[in-house]
Order: structure tokens, then C-alpha cells, then sequence
């Protein structure tokens, strides 16, 4: 008998049906166990919402004397805790996985009201991974777990392992979110104070626009302070979904996971990630979700530009202004400690480094040079110096004193467009921007930004030619050793006229201080410009506007704590499977939420919020770290970054992270792409499919169809089908995508075989899956139970009798936890193939057309009752 696969049976005196003990196995070397002293303590669970438990007795047995039975059984007495009493009696017994004990089988039928075959049950709080339990355990807590024995087709017998849990990333991540949100914020602060003297009318706005930013700020610092004081769960309740404070933390956000152990086969995994939809519930919906909010939001900021004398960005520029911003930042620190580095080499190194951190250096400013040569940037200068105290623009002199608001230039000026064209004054007419917000093309030095700019490009120049000359003359030296240094090569093989150690070292400490001055100036300038198009976008923002991006915060906050908890969950699984690995820092991983919120009333403005969240989510990079230690707090995930990028560090202990592949030791950023997939399944969408509009859903799921398709092709061509994992069904994944695109465009009520696909494909290249519905509690539970079935069956020969009996015991600890059955709440929709009874239910919308018809409902109504029960 392979013991490996062995688990331990216990019959409880007073009981009919056996009980499993899951967990309790052993591994090839079983011997070494073979004086393991198991100790069973039996407690009895009261009926009722409060599942009180009492303790009945104990008893202990050792391995050996289970094996050396010869009836393969062991009787044992419970005791009282005291010892005192004997209250009953426990048989022990072994099974082989797999085997059938005759008559012992239960008889197999449909009914829905068929006992459960629920064989164990605990609340134990921790992760139970046999490998990777001490990584799991720190950000997974709170684990509750649920074993099922079912029969396969073959007649043998597999035990099916539930296992919800909470994740600590559920208030890590939004906290620290706020956190980088006050950061950014102070920043930006600063920076428009670094604009320097502004005319009245600017001052007096960028005045505003700081009071703006010091009210989020506080609003801000107020929800961390009152996040800090929580204890207790690590999830937001549906419950709370309504508070403020409690805003950026996602909705029941829990890990499930389902591990199936069958006879000959290895154990099985599928991991899911429930989570309520990425709303601002604390906000509402009145108004709209966030894509409609936006989309009405950039209309009226052009009004706005006209009025404040603004120029207009479109969301495109504005977000390129960003990321300029963030470049700069980033490079300009970057670029100065490599030239520090490059002269400390200079001095003590070989050639060979020095050339490897010039190779660096080069490579970074011109990545400072490119960012900084778009026309962005030169428009905006040109829109900053004509914000200055005391310009006057040719414009200004010959227009009248209070022009209107739509004025346009005279017929000699030309404008600079924000692209850096320019327009005539016949074009300009047409142009919501005053004329008198840009400066005449004359007025000011067009030439000079792009001087200073190529004075960047003009000292590198120096630092390589140097550094060239050098290299030069080493080659030359044939009898040098490799061990000398800079000095010992230039002083012993110096060209006509000779070139000393400290003549060369001073002329490249001259050309590195002079490329490391022209960088900050360059820097400085582009900080500048970019920061007064963002304040020229702050000032068009309005109350709306600042309200419009602390909801998109939330959301996001939302997502991307979900994101989070997936892809942990997800490496934490894969961190021995080579395949994975090889994909994940190739083309990364698709993350799919699948969404089953209606597209009518209040869920339609859920699904726009949610939409724009994980579209957000695109900005997200993944890194792999080595965490300090194998402490609990080590292990937690951090986030750094700004609002168009962020980055999510994910440690791992010492022995974990040495195996990964180099290119994941190095630190290279993982990309996850998000797609998300929408179709309503309960009674409001039967509503919107008859009387409204389901376009919103149509042209979410059209869209992200694209993207999804567009990453196959990406991982065809890059990793091979090897990496992928093995399945049953042997449908090929480009099959599944064109029937999903064939599903995508049909017109069809409730079309769940969106969501199935897009499940299937997304577990066939190794994709993090999602689960939402508004609070993810019946529509959520309905759709994970019936996917596990569904796998049961097409995955592990779950017998077909068993269906509906496992759909049925896996969905009833919600109703013996006092839930709300799936016919009792009408926001469960019907997902299974069991549906229940249809209500009686009439669209109101239908009844309100005409008084006649409500007579009609109500004699109808009746006489479908007296029908019923009579």
C-alpha cells in the first residue's frame, strides 16, 4: 500500500456516517513517523447561527499501532479532560485513496435534499501549503477550510479541499496608497511654489489650486489616521461599504482556493480571488461611474480654459506631462550619482569598468534628452514666460483693454499651439484659448531651450571623447598589464604632446561637472514648464474635478489591493514551476475579473467605476525582492511610486528567491495586463436587456476581447507551449478565443459562455482570476461553486450523479450560516443549472404605463396564487 496517499480515518461514537481526517499523510520515507503520537481531541458543534462547540473527549494512538493492527483498525477510549471518565468511544481506521469499503457507500441520487458530503471542517486561521505555508501564512490569515469526499466515474473517491482566507493586503496596500497620495500631493505643492514670481492673475489661481491640494491632503491624512486605529478582521465588510473613511478598502476580499486529491494523480490547484466590485459606494451613483464622470468632466474643462485664460490639454497631454515629470525625477539623480561614479573609477579602476558605467551614463542621458525634446515642453515655456509679471504681448498692445473672453489675436501675431505648430489669426478665431495667454513667437527666444537642452548632448560628447582617447592609448600599450590602473597607463603610454594621469583626471572632472550642470538646468527648466501645465489643468479642474480624482484614488486603491492579493497568491503557487516563471518575466500574466454586475440603476454606475479602476491598473509593475527575513512583517508587499506609475514589491525568503531565474533576481519589472469581462445575470438585467441599455457591457467586453487576444499572440510568439499548463479538456486556447469572439458580438440575453471562456482561457495561460460581484457574497459564491463543480467534472471524472450533490454541499454552508438562500434574495442570479423556481415577477416599468394593466397584474397575481396552493 502506498502510504503516501493514506489518510486517517475516525468514526465518532454515536454517529453513522465516517469522518476524514485530511492533512494526516505520509510521504515515501513513512517509517521515520512510525512513532508519531497522534493525539484526537472530538468536540460536539451545537446547531444554530452561533455554531457553539463542546468539548466530549480525547484520545491518542502512536502510527505503529495503527500499522501493526491486524484488522487495519485501532478502538480507543475518550476521556474526559481530566482524565477522570471514560464518555465513549472512538474506532481509528487506515483507507488506501481510492478504495470503497463494501457496504459503506452511500446510496448516490440527485436529490437536492441528500445529506452533504462534507467529511471535515475547521477554522483553524492558518494556510495549509505543504510547501510554501510559512510565505502563505504571512499575508494569508484567517483560514477556513472545508474537505468533501466524491466519487469519480471509476468509482474511486476524491477529497476536494476548500480553503477561504483573508489577506493582510486588504488595509496594507490602500494605506500605503494614501500614503504615496500625501506624498505626491506635498510634491506637487512644492512644485508650483518652485514656479517662482507669476503675474497677479496667475498667483492669485495657483493660490487656489495649493488650498485645493492642502483640503485633500487633510482629508487624506484624516482617513490613514482613522485607518491606523482599526483592529480586528483583515476585510471591509459589505456592511460598511457606505463609509467614508472606509472608501479605498476593497469589499470582502478573500483567497480560494480548491485543492483536489484523487487516486494516481497528483494533487490539483485552482486558486480564485473574490472581491467586491472596485466602486465609491460612499459617493453614489446619482451622477454616473466614473467613464461617464470623465467623459462630461473634459467637456466642460475646455469652457473652463476660456474663462480662466487657460490653454487647453486634452487627457493625452496632460498625462504625457506626467510622465515627463516622473522621468525627470527619476533620470536626473540617476544620471549625477553616475557621473560621481565614473570619476571614482577614473581613479582606481581598470579601463574595463570605466567603460561599463560610461555605457551607463550614456545610456541614461540619452533617455533625459529624448524625454525632454518634445514640443510639450517647448510650448509650455513659452506659455510660462508669458505668465511672468510684466510681459506684454504684441497681442496685448494693439487688443483692447478688457477684451471679451473669446477674443483673438490682431491679424500680424501668431500663436504657438500646444504641439508646437503654429496657427494664423484666421485659424486662431475658431480656438477656445485667448491670445493673450501665449506669447508672440518673437517675444521670446524660441532657440534657447534647445540650446540648453544640447548642451547636455554637447558635454557627454566630452566625457566619451575623453574617455575614448584613453582607451586609445591603452590599446597601444601592448606590454601593459591588465592589473595597472588609469594613472599607470596614461603616464607610461602618453601620445605627443603627453597627457598626464592628473591632466586627463582634471579635464574629465571639468566635462562630468559641466554635463552634471547642464542636466539640473535642463531639469529645472522641464520641472517647471511641465508643473505650470498642470496647474493650468488644476486651475479648469473645479470642485468636480477634485472630487473626480479622489474617486478615481479609491477605486484604484480598491483594484489594486485585489491585484495585489492575486498575483502574491499566484507567485506564492508557481514558485517551483519553471514554465510560470519563464512567462511571467517574458510577457507577464493576464489577470481577469470576471463582473457580474447588471448594466441598470445604481450597478451601472458600479460597472463605469470599475471599468476605469482596472483599466488604471495598467500602470502597475510587479518587482521580486529578497526579503530581509523570514519574519511575518519582512514578508509584507510594498508600493512606491506616483499616480501614473506604480511599483508593488513582492519579497521572498532567502531559499525562495536564490532559485528564482536571473532576470527575476535582477529586479526586472512584471507586467499584468487586466481584462475584465461583464455579463448580469440577476433580475435587474432581465430589466435592462427588455426596457434599457446594455452598450456599456457590450462595448466593455469588445474591448477587452482585443486585449486579451492581443496578449495571446504576444505569448505564442515569445514562450513556448510548454510553459503552459496541462489540462483534460485538450480544447486549443485559439479555439476557446474565437469562440469567445464569436460570443463577444452576438446579441444574446445573459450570455454566460463569455464569462466560462474567458475562465477557461485565463487558467490556460496561467492567469490570475477574479470574482466580482457588488458585495461579492450570492452572485459571487453562486459562480465559484459552479466553476469548481465544473472542474470536478471536466478536470478530475467527477461522477454525474455527484453534480448536483457537490453543488449542492458546497453552497450549503451558506444557508447553515444563516445566508440568504439563492431564491430568497433578488440579487442572486441564476448561474447553475439548477435553477429553482422562477419567481412571479412582473417588470413595474410595464405596470406603470396604464392603470388598466395594474388591475390586469393584480387579478393575474391572484389567481396564480389560489393556482399554487391549492
Amino acid at each position: 500500500m502506498d502510504l503516501s496517499s493514506c489518510c486517517w480515518r475516525l468514526r465518532c461514537w454515536g454517529t453513522r456516517d465516517p469522518m476524514f481526517l485530511p492533512g494526516v499523510s505520509f510521504p515515501p520515507d513513512w517509517p521515520v513517523y512510525r512513532e508519531t503520537l497522534i493525539k484526537l481531541s472530538i468536540y460536539g458543534v451545537n446547531d444554530g447561527l452561533q455554531q457553539t462547540s463542546n468539548f466530549l473527549g480525547s484520545s491518542s494512538f502512536s502510527v505503529a499501532d495503527l500499522l501493526q493492527s491486524k484488522d487495519q483498525q485501532l478502538s480507543l477510549s475518550l476521556r474526559t479532560a481530566d482524565d477522570s471518565a471514560t464518555v465513549g468511544t472512538v474506532v481509528v481506521s487506515r483507507m488506501k485513496m481510492g478504495e470503497i469499503e463494501d457496504g459503506e457507500v452511500d446510496h448516490i441520487t440527485a436529490d437536492m435534499h441528500q445529506k452533504c458530503t462534507l467529511v471535515y471542517e475547521s477554522s483553524h486561521g492558518r494556510i495549509n501549503d505543504q510547501d510554501n505555508g510559512p510565505i502563505m501564512n504571512a499575508v494569508f490569515k484567517n483560514a477556513v477550510c472545508k474537505v468533501y469526499r466524491f466519487q469519480t466515474v471509476d468509482s474511486k473517491w476524491m477529497l476536494v479541499r476548500e480553503q477561504m482566507a483573508e489577506c493582510t493586503l486588504s488595509f496594507s496596500v490602500p494605506k500605503q496608497l494614501i500614503a504615496l497620495y500625501i506624498q505626491e500631493d506635498t510634491c506637487r505643492i512644492q512644485e508650483l511654489k518652485d514656479l517662482g514670481e507669476l503675474s497677479p492673475h496667475w498667483d492669485n489661481l495657483r493660490k487656489d489650486v495649493i488650498s485645493r491640494y492642502d483640503q485633500i491632503i487633510k482629508e487624506y491624512q484624516d482617513t490613514l489616521a482613522e485607518l491606523e486605529k482599526l483592529t480586528g478582521p483583515l476585510f471591509k465588510p459589505s456592511c460598511s461599504k457606505g463609509q467614508k473613511y472606509l472608501e479605498f478598502i476593497p469589499i470582502n476580499l478573500h483567497t480560494q482556493r480548491m485543492q483536489v486529491t484523487c487516486p494516481r494523480r497528483t494533487d490539483s490547484f485552482y486558486d480564485v480571488v473574490t472581491v467586491g466590485a472596485p466602486a465609491a459606494h460612499s459617493q453614489g451613483f446619482k451622477n454616473g461611474g466614473l467613464q461617464k464622470l470623465l467623459s462630461k468632466y473634459e467637456t466642460e474643462k475646455k469652457s473652463y480654459s476660456t474663462a480662466y485664460q487657460c490653454i487647453y490639454y486634452p487627457p493625452e497631454q496632460t498625462a504625457k506631462a506626467r510622465e515627463i515629470l516622473c522621468v525627470v525625477s527619476q533620470l536626473q539623480p540617476h544620471i549625477s550619482a553616475l557621473a560621481d561614479q565614473l570619476l571614482q573609477t577614473a581613479q582606481k579602476s581598470p579601463i574595463q569598468p570605466l567603460r561599463d558605467v560610461l555605457k551607463s551614463l550614456e545610456e541614461k542621458t540619452e533617455q533625459f534628452v529624448h524625454a525632454l525634446k518634445d514640443e510639450l515642453v517647448k510650448s509650455a515655456l513659452l506659455a510660462l514666460h508669458a505668465a511672468r509679471p510684466g510681459y506684454v504681448s504684441k497681442s496685448q498692445t494693439s487688443a483692447p483693454s478688457s477684451p471679451h473672453p473669446g477674443a483673438t489675436a490682431e491679424p500680424h501675431s501668431v500663436c504657438n499651439n500646444v504641439d508646437g505648430s503654429q496657427t494664423t489669426p484666421k485659424e486662431s478665431r475658431t480656438s477656445p484659448v485667448r491670445a493673450d495667454s501665449i506669447p508672440h513667437h518673437k517675444e521670446y527666444d524660441e532657440e534657447e531651450w534647445d540650446r540648453v537642452w544640447a548642451s547636455v548632448a554637447k558635454s557627454l560628447n566630452c566625457v566619451i571623447a575623453l574617455v575614448d582617447k584613453l582607451q586609445e592609448q591603452d590599446n597601444n600599450n601592448l606590454e601593459s598589464a591588465p592589473g595597472h590602473t588609469l594613472a599607470d597607463v596614461i603616464t607610461s603610454h602618453s601620445p605627443d604632446p603627453p597627457l598626464t594621469a592628473e591632466v586627463w583626471q582634471d579635464q574629465l572632472g571639468v566635462v562630468v561637472q559641466t554635463l552634471k550642470e547642464s542636466v539640473a538646468e535642463v531639469a529645472e527648466r522641464a520641472r517647471r514648464s511641465v508643473s505650470f501645465i498642470l496647474l493650468q489643468e488644476a486651475v479648469c479642474s473645479t470642485a468636480q474635478g477634485l472630487q473626480l480624482q479622489q474617486r478615481r484614488d479609491a477605486v484604484f486603491s480598491q483594484a489594486l489591493a485585489a491585484l495585489a492579493c492575486g498575483f502574491v497568491m499566484r507567485l506564492y503557487a508557481g514558485l517551483e514551476d519553471k514554465g510560470f516563471l519563464r512567462q511571467l518575466h517574458a510577457v507577464g500574466l493576464v489577470a481577469q475579473f470576471e463582473s457580474l454586475l447588471s448594466t441598470y440603476s445604481e450597478e451601472i454606475g458600479m460597472l463605469e467605476d470599475m471599468e476605469v479602476g482596472i483599466s488604471d491598473l495598467h500602470r502597475v509593475a510587479f518587482r521580486i525582492t529578497e526579503a530581509a527575513s523570514e519574519e511575518a512583517f519582512s514578508m509584507q508587499p510594498t508600493v512606491s511610486g506616483r499616480r501614473d506609475r506604480y511599483t508593488v514589491e513582492v519579497p521572498l525568503p532567502h531559499h525562495a528567491f536564490q532559485a528564482l531565474p536571473d532576470e527575476l533576481r535582477q529586479g526586472k519589472p512584471l507586467h499584468v495586463l487586466p481584462v475584465l469581462f461583464n455579463v448580469g445575470i440577476n433580475e435587474q438585467q432581465t430589466i435592462a436587456e427588455r426596457f434599457g441599455d446594455i452598450s456599456l457591457q457590450e462595448r466593455i467586453n469588445q474591448k477587452n476581447f482585443e486585449i486579451l487576444e492581443g496578449y495571446y499572440k504576444s505569448l505564442t510568439n515569445t514562450v513556448s507551449s510548454e510553459c503552459l499548463p496541462c489540462f483534460q479538456t485538450q480544447t486549443d486556447i485559439r479555439e476557446l478565443l474565437d469562440s469567445l469572439g464569436h460570443n463577444v458580438v452576438t446579441k444574446k440575453r445573459k450570455n454566460v459562455e463569455i464569462l466560462w471562456l474567458a475562465g477557461m482561457i485565463c487558467r490556460r495561460i496561467n492567469g490570475i482570476r477574479f470574482t466580482s460581484c457588488k458585495s461579492a457574497k450570492d452572485r459571487t459564491s453562486m459562480s465559484v461553486t459552479l466553476e469548481q463543480c465544473s472542474l470536478l467534472r471536466d478536470e478530475h471524472q467527477l461522477n454525474k450523479d455527484y453534480f448536483v450533490r457537490a453543488l449542492d454541499c458546497m453552497r450549503s454552508g451558506l444557508l447553515a450560516q444563516g445566508e440568504v438562500a439563492q431564491w430568497d434574495d433578488p440579487e442572486v442570479g441564476s448561474v447553475a443549472t439548477n435553477k429553482p423556481a422562477s419567481r412571479h415577477f412582473y417588470p413595474i416599468a410595464l405596470l406603470l404605463v396604464s392603470s388598466h394593466l395594474l388591475v390586469v397584474w393584480l387579478i393575474l397575481s391572484l389567481v396564480f396564487l389560489l393556482a399554487k396552493y391549492q
